[in-house]
């Protein structure tokens, strides 16, 4: 029996559309363009064919993301795992420092 995930629920706006151009312009790569997004790469190609959004100007160069590629998902779950932790190191402190001026 095949598994097939559930669909992301992710839809691409004009605005997606309009970011999506100018990062193309700017000669990102589809699947970096696609993992900011967090949709597949052909939703990417769609645009890029101008098979959707084709009425749709991209946007100037100083209001893109900054270019790829993007962190795995496994190195932003560490990276949220180590904010979490020092969060809490931020937590304890100041709760001692606090403790010693009352």
């Amino acid at each position: 029996m095949a598994y097939r995930a559930r669909p992301s629920g992710v839809r691409l706006t004009e605005a997606d559309a309009a970011t999506i151009k100018g990062m193309l312009a700017r000669g990102d790569r589809q699947h970096d363009i696609a993992a900011w997004f967090g949709v597949n790469g052909g939703r990417i190609a769609e645009i890029a064919t101008g098979k959707v959004f084709s009425g749709v100007a991209s946007s100037p160069l100083t209001n893109l993301p900054p270019p790829g590629p993007y962190p795995a998902g496994k190195d932003a779950y560490a990276a949220l795992a180590a904010l979490r932790a020092a969060k809490q190191a931020i937590v304890a402190a100041e709760e001692m420092v606090s403790a010693q001026l009352h």
